[in-house]
């Protein structure tokens, strides 16, 4: 009999020894000569990702609250196997479905990540900007991944950037110390200098700095809006993409307007509300308790209309034609505001209190009014009046401005529901179109929807995602087995999302009509936000 104790060890497979594998995976670590510097990334899956890497000084100290400065070239090797912070946020709410981990938070937080083919050459690049308010988020969440995305044929990048108080923060002490004479946009030009970045760095992993497209949801959406209009992000990208963006009227610096106070004056009553003497004394604050406090004390992120960095208001440069001269991809989800209650007015206790409100708010628009949004499902109502306002308005007003002057626009509407998201009543709710975009309902936070690991969800996730890599490639958004989806130029053709996509002309009739008539009303009498405020939340008069 063998003694088994004293017998030797058998050979190993070195396909399963920890250690080969170690060696193995450092030898055929990506080396990437990056015009900033060289960096070891990670081989995943036919893919060279690179994490954390630096696009600009940290803006700590006296860098706080000042434009960023371009990160010098780096010397030796830089470790790029992990992501680095995110901004200093708030938190989210527990229980909320976009609530996730964000472990590493911090100041120093201008950083980008890339995921690229390992043979990439001249392949288009999709720039992603993450979406939370302008108050939360990173690029590193495990929802917008972009792995999937990458192994279409493309380089995926997403960036980091100053939110909240530490983004958006404008003072006439800023501005005085800025050399344009402006405060508050700094998070919009943390965006510009990654884009910056991009051109300059992203042929070293085998993108195109001239086939960039430049793409977010939400926050993310509005940022692109605001890019597109920022004299200084003008030739970065070739296209954009917006999904489920609202452009809101934005405070202008100095000047009062619609009723909204000033940039300088809301940067004024927060140091009062904190109880901060100077800006000097805020850039001693840690960065993360101010974060917390500009939160409590209900500290709003938006840009500036600066009349430099924005020039005047979104909606404005969009139809006058003077924001970017390239094609857009845009759209809303059918439900956007269950998840986002914080965006829609009380409901009302009864038909008639609701009935009154709108006649009392709405005066000869009322009737149009209460006919898209009825008295019979107050809530539904509500909630519609409120997303259609927000972003479906938003949607409808960059396209047409888009076709106004000449320029491409596709538009989408996702309808699509599955049994979790439906059984709680969130069917197609805000962000939901995510996890197909990004092949990424696994990844989705915890409390999250999950769709069924069905056949038709996953030819859904191929249809989504060939669409978005068609619009980034070349402009033209197509997938096998899908229709083809005409420019909003073509009858107002819009994608409508459902099980399978399908081309509508006749979604919504009259609905934005109504409310740009709404806001154009408001707009004239110069004394009231113009958008926002919606149904049972309509400013009188």
């Amino acid at each position: 009999m063998t003694d088994t104790a004293s017998a030797p060890n058998p050979p190993q497979d070195p396909a399963q020894d920890p250690i080969q594998d170690q060696n193995r995976d450092q030898a055929s670590a990506p080396l990437a000569d990056f015009p900033a510097g060289r960096a070891r990334g990670s081989a995943e899956g036919g893919l060279h990702v690179y994490r954390g890497l630096p696009y600009a000084l940290p803006p700590t100290g006296d860098r706080r609250w000042r434009a960023p400065v371009k990160a010098p070239t780096w010397d030796g090797i830089r470790d790029a196997t992990a992501f680095g912070p995110a901004c200093p946020q708030p938190f989210r709410r527990k229980g909320s479905v976009y609530e996730c981990d964000i472990p590493l938070k911090d100041e120093d937080c201008l950083n980008l990540n890339i995921w690229a083919p390992k043979d990439a050459r001249d392949l288009p690049v999709f720039v992603w900007i993450h979406g939370g308010n302008l108050l939360r988020g990173a690029g590193s969440e495990a929802l917008t991944d972009g792995a999937a995305l990458a192994r279409r044929g493309q380089v995926v990048v997403s960036i980091n950037y100053r939110l909240n108080v530490l983004g958006y923060l404008a003072h006439p002490d800023l501005s005085a110390e800025d050399p344009d004479g402006v405060s508050g946009n700094y998070g919009l030009l943390d965006q510009i200098a990654a884009l910056e970045w991009v051109r300059d760095n992203i042929a070293a992993v085998g993108g195109n700095p001239d086939n960039v497209t430049v793409a977010g949801e939400s926050a993310g959406a509005l940022s692109v809006y605001y890019l597109m209009c920022a004299p200084a992000a003008q030739g970065l990208f070739a296209r954009a993409v917006a999904q489920s963006g609202h452009i809101c009227s934005a405070q202008h610096l100095r000047d009062n307007r619609h009723g909204m106070g000033t940039g300088e004056d809301s940067g004024r009553a927060l140091l009062e509300k904190l109880r901060a003497s100077s800006i000097d004394e805020l850039r001693q604050w840690d960065a993360q308790e101010l974060a917390l406090a500009a939160g409590a004390a209900g500290f709003a992120a938006q840009g500036v209309v600066d009349g430099h960095h924005l020039p005047d208001q979104p909606l404005v440069m969009f139809r006058d034609g003077r924001s970017a001269d390239v094609p857009l991809m845009t759209g809303f989800n059918a439900r956007e505001i269950p998840t986002l209650e914080f965006l829609m007015p009380p409901v009302p206790a009864d038909a008639a209190s609701y009935e009154a409100q709108i006649c009392a708010s709405y005066g000869d628009l009322a009737e149009d009014f209460l006919t898209l949004y009825p008295s019979d499902n107050l809530r539904r109502s509500c909630e519609d009046a409120a997303g259609h306002a927000l972003f479906g308005w938003t949607v409808l007003a960059a396209a047409k401005a888009q076709v106004a002057n000449g320029r491409a626009a596709q538009v989408y509407y996702f309808d699509h529901g599955y049994p979790e998201a439906d059984d709680r009543d969130l069917h197609a709710f805000h962000a939901c179109e995510l996890a197909y975009l990004f092949d990424t309902m696994r990844q989705s936070p915890p409390a999250w929807p999950k769709a069924p690991d069905t056949e038709e969800e996953a030819t859904l996730t191929r249809i989504f995602g060939d669409y978005w890599t068609g619009f980034a490639r070349d402009g033209v958004p197509r997938a096998e087995g899908a229709p083809d989806w005409p420019d909003y130029a073509q009858g107002e053709a819009i994608l409508h999302i459902t099980d399978q996509p399908r081309i509508r002309r006749d979604l919504f009739p009259g609905m934005y009509d109504l409310i740009d008539a709404d806001f154009a009303r408001r707009r004239a009498t110069g004394t009231q936000p113009w958008n926002w405020l919606v149904g049972t939340a309509t400013p009188l008069g």
